[in-house]
């Protein structure tokens, strides 16, 4: 039988389904790497929502993955930022729905937004050590455009100080 699935815009109701899912991460960060988050502030979130950058992935009506957009990112992307993009981050798949393809439905979803927008490119990055979501990305259609090492002044979260980053794109 077919889910039905669809992409919407999160809301303030959603605010501790997303912390939720954020605390999922970590978790299964921690289990994987030495590196995770270091969580995020509730006004952080709550302005994302009011701006219509959080969004959840619902599969017949239950959210199954939630994720967020920017339209600058120029601590990471750097003189790269000027290009017109969007970028994707905190991609988070509840573990039930592990393995259905929601980072190529949003890879999809995305160039149609950036296409509709106008914009050049859509983005991402990683962990550089991360080389399971290195190959994962790539199989998505991202290309690997780079990397850089994130200072402790950057004005990112902390747990992007001292960390370097892979650098992925796909033109639009």
């Amino acid at each position: 039988m077919q889910n039905h699935l669809e992409i919407v815009n999160s809301t303030a109701e959603d605010l501790t389904t997303i912390f939720e899912f954020y605390d999922m991460a970590v978790a299964h960060q921690k289990k994987v790497s030495d590196k995770h988050w270091q969580g995020f502030d509730v006004e952080l979130i709550k302005n994302e929502i009011s701006e219509q950058r959080q969004y959840k992935i619902l599969v017949d009506g239950k959210v199954a993955c939630v994720f967020l957009v920017t339209f600058n990112d120029p601590q990471i992307w750097e003189e790269k930022d000027k290009d017109l993009a969007i970028y994707l981050h905190r991609i988070v798949t509840h573990p039930n729905f592990r393995g259905h393809g929601f980072v190529n439905i949003i890879t999809n979803w995305a160039k149609a937004y950036a296409k509709n927008q106008q914009l050049q490119f859509v983005r991402l990055d990683t962990w550089a050590d991360n080389e399971k979501l290195f190959i994962h990305y790539t199989n998505c259609g991202f290309n690997h455009v780079g990397s850089i090492k994130i200072g402790a002044d950057s004005g990112l979260p902390k747990h992007y100080e001292g960390i370097a980053l892979n650098l992925f794109e796909i033109e639009v």
